[in-house]
């Protein structure tokens, strides 16, 4: 009989490609996985990886396998999902994917509201970009992801995903008090701060600049939106924030309303196979009424 947590590696290592990965993803020593590998061969009595070059690739016969064992893997998760349900209690860890901004926000009010209603339940919080939280949802390293589209910038639609809307964030120009801009375009000839290429928020900022008309001067980089704050407060840069910021207090600048007064969406994502877990539902249920608040 094949192993499930030996299929599980072999579906791991179709992901990420390498045993160095999956060991890491898994806390595991690369020597184990392999070790496990090679079980699974035995037990699958036909070869299911291949060497090329100084790396393995999977063979078809293992290929054909981790679709069958994707499928097992999900009907596992219906059924923990089941018996969490019957136990009427919502215990157990979850494990919750946010990026900065939505993290600052969002968390400590979630935190408070799950404490308050589901006290046996543990929250695990790490702050991950979003196109990476949904590929590592995806993969099972979360249980959920909080993840953002810019407008015309959808996030990439991984199989089994299920996205539900969050809340919807103004988007606008943030320059100092004082300033004379009011509009993106008498921006033009100011320093600006934007977060790292290939962010989808830096894409969609330099589109809206060259189409009012100008190529901005992007002195500063930085993820920390925070620091883009600062920043501006110190009428060091300008740049386009969204409103739902967080930290400890309102950031001291003056909006600029930009044309079409587009938004960001900010939603949650969870495996199909998630979907009715209580646990799960618990968050997403204290992620929503925090978001209502804004």
């Amino acid at each position: 009989m094949l192993d499930l947590h030996r299929l599980r590696l072999l579906t791991e290592l179709s992901q990420r490609g390498t045993i160095g990965a999956v060991a890491e993803a898994l806390s595991y020593a690369p020597s184990s996985i392999s070790a496990q590998l090679t079980k699974l061969e035995q037990e699958a009595k036909t070869p299911l990886l291949e060497h090329v070059g100084r790396g393995l690739r999977l063979t078809p016969a293992a290929e054909t396998l981790v679709l069958r064992a994707e499928t097992l893997l999900d009907e596992m998760e219906r059924a923990e999902s089941e018996l969490a349900q019957a136990s009427g209690t919502i215990t157990g860890t979850i494990k919750l994917a946010m990026f900065q901004s939505a993290a600052l926000a969002l968390l400590p009010g979630t935190l408070r509201r799950v404490a308050q209603n589901h006290p046996q339940l543990r929250v695990e919080m790490t702050q991950t970009e979003p196109e990476i939280a949904l590929r590592e949802t995806w993969q099972r390293d979360f249980d959920l992801v909080v993840a953002e589209n810019y407008p015309q910038h959808s996030t990439q639609h991984l199989p089994g995903l299920i996205h539900s809307p969050l809340t919807r964030d103004r988007l606008r120009l943030a320059t100092w008090h004082g300033s004379e801009v009011t509009s993106l375009a008498q921006a033009a000839e100011l320093p600006w701060v934007m977060e790292p290429a290939p962010a989808a928020s830096r894409h969609w900022a330099l589109q809206q600049c060259r189409l009012a008309g100008f190529e901005p001067d992007i002195r500063y980089e930085s993820a920390d939106l925070q620091a883009h704050v600062q920043l501006v407060e110190a009428k060091l840069a300008v740049s386009i924030l969204p409103s739902v910021l967080g930290g400890y207090r309102r950031p001291k600048v003056k909006w600029v309303g930009l044309p079409r007064n587009p938004h960001r969406e900010i939603f949650t994502a969870l495996r199909d196979s998630m979907s009715t877990h209580p646990g799960v539902l618990a968050v997403r249920s204290a992620l929503e009424s925090e978001a209502g608040t804004y």
